[in-house]
Parts: C-alpha cells; structure tokens; sequence
C-alpha cells in the first residue's frame, strides 16, 4: 500500500440496537453481525448501542483475527454503546460526552443514563492520518412537538467543534453515526457547514441500497411503525461524513446499506440499516484545506437558526427551573407549618386535644420528598440553562465572527 498512490478504504456503521436483556433477539443479532464483518472485511467498523460490554468481548473474540484493532468508549451509567474496530493500528483514543443528553426522568426514554458521547479514533494508514469519530446523538421520539431538540442540538455543536478542535493534524476526517436527525434538519446543516464535512450518501458515484438512503425503513420487524407513518419510505438518520484537511482528496465511490432482513435469515441485524462505504483517498500537490465557510452566508442563516431553537430551549428550561423551585419552597413551608404546630403542641397550646401523629407523619413525609424531588430537579434544570446559555454565547460569538470576516 505504501506504493500505491491511491488508498481505497471501507467503512461500516450500524446502529445495533443491542441493549442488553431487553432489544430482541440481541444474542442472535449480535453474532449475525460478527459473521458478516467477518466475511465481507471492512478497513474500519464504527457500532453504535453495545450498551452491554459482554457483546462487544464476544464481538472482539469473534472478529480478533480480521480486526485485530479494537476500542470501547467508556461513558455514563450504562456505557456509551460506541465501539470501534479496525485493521490498522489505533494510535490514540479521545471520548467527549455532550454537556446535554436528554432527562434523567424520562425513564422511557433513557437516553440520560447512556452517557451520550463522540467518540474519536486516530490510526495512520499508509502514511495518511486518519482522525474517526462514531457518536450517537438524542433520540427525536415526536416530531410534532420535539422537545429534545435543544439538547439535540447543542449535542450536534458540540461535535462540531469538537471536530474542529480536534482534526487540525489530520488528513482524513470521518464521521460515522446515528445522527437522529434528517438529512436537511438544522443540525445536520449545521454541523456539516460548520465542519465541511461531506455526505457519502450525496457524494457517492454509485448507491445501491434502501431508497433514498433511507436506513430506518417500516419494513424492518423491529422498528415503530407508528413512528414511520409520516415516512412511507422510512428516513436516513445513520451517515458516513467525510471530508480531506490537507495534501489529500477523498471521494465516496460507493455506498450502500443493508435492505431487510440477514441473508438467510428471517430477522435483520437490527431495527437500522447498516451503511457502507468505499472511499477512494489520493495525495495531491495542493493542500485541499478546511473549507469552513465556504458558503458563508448560508452558513450564517444555519447558525442563526440553531441559535433561535436553542433560546427557545432556554426559556423553556428556565421555565422548568423557576416551576421546581417553586414547589421547594412550598414544600419547605409546609414543613415549617407542621414544625410550627409540633412546637405547639409539645408547648401545651392544644391541651386536650389528641395529637393526629399518623397524618401528622405522613403529610411530613411527604413534605420532605417533594422538598428532594423539586431541590434536585431545580439543580438539574439549573445546569440546564446554564448549558444552554454557554451554547448560545458560543452562537453569538460564531455569528459574529462569520459576519466580520471580510
């Protein structure tokens, strides 16, 4: 390869829904999954939901010899799900986990307790460095009244920079994920016009696959199909982005995803379509260099727009922070109130009178939860907003800067 002028690089990103104990048929669906890497010899496999560690011991037994290269991104309380496999060496490691990730009360949802992170990768391949980066952003749940969008997005700015702030030394750029968000959400403009990363999907010479791209799709056994009703061809939230920083050009050859169910099997994978990827990766005399801004004024509108959807967030944060100290501070009354009311008793001021000490307890006992439930909850939705506000200062500054530029 060190000969070759011209370096052809396969990439394989899926979703594999394998929460443990609970997704369907994960066992199963785990080993399907290391049969086919197996067989068809990726350069580098990006996964995102291994939630459990015991699947991605088993995967790394299974696919040791044709990967011999592997990581798992350590993050919140059950683990981020991303893990990497490769074929060349893994020089360095790096894990960010957003400021941002949904709520811890959302029980249904749990998208808090994964710890929602970018996970990157350096490896040098025939003397080209390469920076991988696989995340998995918030989940959408509701279209019509999406109110992780704010979290969605700071978590889609943070990759931004993080990228940014990240990849100055290398070559190639690749971005592998489940972005939850369609491909002309103001997320993913903002992070490919932020980043000038480019779509394999939009760029590819050749495509064979679900139509559009799509790699959520109503016939996959496993997906919602309440979800997809507004979608009859389903959606593409799972990308491979790339894009080339210096003496290097990067082209998408091909890309492809899977369509259904394994081959020969009556289950897929999982409830994504897998994408693959074939990049054609060539030195050249001129330095290709970050294109950020390159449409600036375009640029300036995403910004702008992400901005407005996360002032939005704020205020409603801020709403949330001003209802649960509210209720704190009723509950802290309430308990004075009794506190008050024990004192006169014990004082002799109700002589004769019996002393309801059940009721008395229980409405304490109450009191006393509610005054921890709200207290945390107000804490929590303070660094909310605090959150919040950093990301729209760093917009504002952004915007400023992009406008200044001569």
């Amino acid at each position: 390869m060190e000969g070759d002028p011209t370096l052809r690089l396969r990439i394989f990103d899926l979703n594999c829904w394998a929460i443990r104990y609970l997704s369907k048929r994960r066992q199963e669906r785990v080993r399907l999954i290391g049969d086919m890497l197996r067989r068809d010899g990726f350069d580098l496999v990006l996964l995102q939901e291994v939630w459990s560690e015991q699947d991605y011991s088993d995967l790394k037994g299974k696919l040791g010899g044709c990967y011999p290269f592997s990581h798992y991104f350590h993050s919140g309380v059950i683990g981020s799900g991303l893990c990497v496999f490769s074929r060349f060496p893994i020089l360095d490691t790096l894990l960010y986990q957003y400021s941002l990730n949904g709520y811890p009360y959302m029980l249904q949802h749990g998208d808090w307790f994964c710890g929602k992170s970018v996970g990157l990768i350096v490896t040098k391949i025939s003397g080209i460095i390469f920076n991988v980066y696989v995340t998995h952003l918030h989940a959408e749940y509701c279209r019509e009244k999406d109110v992780y969008l704010p979290h969605r997005l700071v978590q889609a700015w943070e990759l931004a920079q993080f990228i940014r702030h990240t990849s100055k030394a290398a070559d190639v750029v690749l971005l592998g994920g489940d972005l939850n968000m369609h491909p002309e959400d103001v997320g993913v403009r903002l992070l490919r016009g932020w980043t000038g990363l480019r779509d394999a999907f939009a760029e590819a010479m050749r495509f064979e696959g679900c139509e559009d791209g799509c790699t959520l799709i109503p016939n996959n056994c496993f997906t919602v199909k309440t979800e997809l009703l507004p979608f009859p061809l389903g959606i593409r939230i799972d990308y491979i982005l790339y894009k080339a920083t210096s003496s290097v050009t990067v082209k998408c050859e091909e890309l492809k995803t899977t369509t259904g169910t394994a081959p020969g099997m009556d289950i897929p994978f999982s409830d994504h379509e897998a994408v693959m990827a074939t990049l054609r990766i060539q030195r050249q005399g001129q330095a290709a260099g970050d294109n950020l801004g390159t449409a600036e004024p375009t640029l300036v509108d995403v910004v702008t727009e992400a901005r407005t959807e996360v002032v939005v967030g704020l205020h409603a944060a801020q709403r949330q922070r001003y209802s649960t100290g509210r209720m704190a501070v009723l509950a802290l009354l309430l308990l004075l109130l009794q506190a008050a009311a024990a004192l006169g008793t014990l004082a002799g001021l109700a002589a004769g009178q019996p002393f309801p000490k059940l009721s008395f307890s229980l409405l304490a006992f109450l009191a006393i939860g509610v005054l921890l439930l709200a207290t945390i909850l107000h804490l929590f939705h303070t660094m909310e907003v605090k959150m919040l506000q950093g990301t729209e200062e760093q917009m504002r500054i952004a915007l400023w800067a992009l406008q200044e530029r001569p």
